[in-house]
């Protein structure tokens, strides 16, 4: 499989290392430091591109992979208000396009466990849930669109909420998250349920980027044989 990276910082370098690992060829890295483009060689000779990028960056990107009918594997957040018209794209333009807010394969499940939790705890009344979440330093966006993905999780399974906040006073119906900013940590979420008596904790720990990185591979190989908008349910069959 030929892969084309947009953006090659940390994420882009790991992704190159698990791809190469698995047999993969990078033809293009476009970056601001690399004189790779849209309409080079390498990237017309791409099967598929993969995007890590910034917020302000990645719906331009996509636009331009479209034009050129990329199929498009990404992880950037922080760009959600947009999502519609990629949906668009992908329902009446044939393009196709893969997000996830968090391509760890345990995140992914940890997204499963926090659903059927909310589930449970539907009608107990007597718990007020929170979030926390911790990344690195270099993270534009907050909250992170993983901690963002588990509140949604929680709220579409929890009658008595309906959003979320960053407020130090959310109201009765809004799921407080807490976003912390420490050193180099890959990331960290922790779903709270609290009551007078006792609480329950469910929580993740990245160790490193490589899982996310593997994750995003094993996004693109799936992308080359499928078609249309894509997601983690689809490729882990959740």
């Amino acid at each position: 499989m030929n892969i084309a990276l947009i953006g090659y910082g940390k994420m882009g370098k790991e992704i190159e290392k698990i791809a190469l690992e698995r047999g993969h060829t990078i033809t293009a890295k476009i970056d601001m430091q690399s004189e790779d483009t849209f309409d080079g060689e390498g990237f017309a000779a791409a099967d598929v591109a993969i995007e890590f990028t910034m917020p302000e960056a990645a719906y331009n990107n996509f636009v331009e992979c479209f034009k050129r009918n990329k199929p498009v594997v990404s992880g950037t957040t922080g760009w959600l208000d947009k999502m519609s018209e990629i949906q668009d794209q992908c329902e009446n333009k044939g393009q196709t396009f893969f997000y996830a807010s968090n391509f760890s394969v345990g995140v992914n499940i940890f997204f499963e466990i926090n659903k059927k939790l909310a589930q449970l705890m539907n009608g107990v009344t007597d718990y007020e849930v929170s979030m926390e979440e911790t990344h690195h330093i270099h993270k534009k966006d907050s909250p992170s669109g993983t901690a963002i993905t588990l509140a949604e999780g929680i709220i579409e399974n929890l009658d008595r909420k309906q959003g979320w906040t960053e407020e130090q006073f959310p109201n009765d119906n809004e799921i407080q998250i807490e976003a912390f900013r420490r050193e180099e940590v890959p990331g960290i979420h922790t779903v709270i349920y609290d009551s007078e008596v006792d609480e329950i904790i469910i929580h993740h720990s990245a160790k490193s980027r490589k899982g996310f990185a593997l994750g995003a591979v094993l996004a693109a190989e799936f992308t080359t044989k499928n078609k249309g908008f894509l997601g983690m349910g689809d490729m882990l069959k959740f």
